[in-house]
């Protein structure tokens, strides 16, 4: 089956739809919602959707060169196997509860986007929000440019490379983490973190990764970084000078030169190698 060229303005107008492609439609209304809800095995190319609630608890969905725009709030919920490619979202809580996701080359404006989520792939994207992908799971995130805040906070397994994230409260209580060629421009990174590993990146803002378990550092420079890693373990190698280092707890910190090392009333017993390059 094939709905082209059309405008759907009911509500539930292609509910429960099935084998289906759907191209240069427009899906618009201020009163109805979730136009596609239930569908299983559709592709949706070159359509607009200016209506609420489009994807809910679809399975195997392609969506290509689509605009999603501030009226289409909470597009994906409950989704299964879902391909968005070429595509432009500004509505708010985009993709929640879902399984199997993989967006490319998209640009996506949606606070609260990617909560609860498992098997997600990620590449040449472009998010702005906050709270993204909140407890979500086994991410994979290639060429990706971040901005807003809280972002991966409880994220569970995942890989980011070659990304810019400009974003303050990033990485609270994460788990098994790895990024990787990247840039994190942010206050308060990767609090309460567990086995966070960061390789080559550049690492901006006060307060890093304190009470964080198992951090570690290969290759990386900190700028205005200050009181850093306060009540935490950690392995860093660090090929800038860090303003200062507060009450960590143990494990080993090198850095080209550490301006202050502070231990005060409040630290706790510590086993700490510190190292700066002369």
């Amino acid at each position: 089956m094939k709905y082209q060229d059309q405008t759907y303005t009911i509500e539930r107008a292609l509910y429960a739809t099935k084998d289906a492609i759907i191209e240069n439609c427009t899906f618009v209304s201020e009163i109805g919602e979730s136009p596609l809800k239930e569908s299983q095995n559709i592709q949706v190319n070159n359509c607009s959707f200016l209506i609420r609630y489009p994807f809910w608890h679809d399975k195997k969905l392609i969506v290509t060169n689509c605009l999603l725009d501030a009226s289409c709030r909470a597009p994906f919920w409950y989704d299964d196997d879902v391909v968005l490619k070429d595509t432009t979202i500004k509505g708010v809580k985009a993709f929640r509860e879902s399984r199997n996701i993989e967006i490319a080359n998209s640009k996506i404006e949606s606070d609260e986007f990617g909560w609860c989520l498992d098997d997600v792939k990620v590449s040449d994207v472009e998010l702005t929000s906050s709270y993204a992908f909140f407890r979500s799971t086994n991410l994979n995130i290639n060429n990706f440019t971040f901005t807003g805040k809280y972002s991966f906070q409880y994220v569970k397994n995942a890989v980011i490379r070659n990304a810019v994230l400009n974003t303050k409260d990033a990485f609270w209580h994460s788990e098994n983490v790895t990024v990787i060629d990247s840039t994190i421009d942010g206050e308060y990174l990767g609090w309460y973190a567990k086995n966070l590993r960061l390789v080559n990146c550049i690492i901006k803002g006060t307060q890093p990764l304190c009470y964080a378990q198992n951090v570690i550092l290969e290759n990386c420079k900190m700028i205005d970084a200050d009181l850093a890693f306060e009540y935490s373990s950690v392995d860093a190698t660090i090929e800038s000078e860090i303003i200062s280092i507060k009450n960590p707890l143990t494990g080993r910190i090198k850095a080209k030169a550490i301006k202050e090392i502070i231990f005060d009333e409040n630290r706790r017993d510590h086993d700490l190698t510190i190292e700066v390059e002369k």
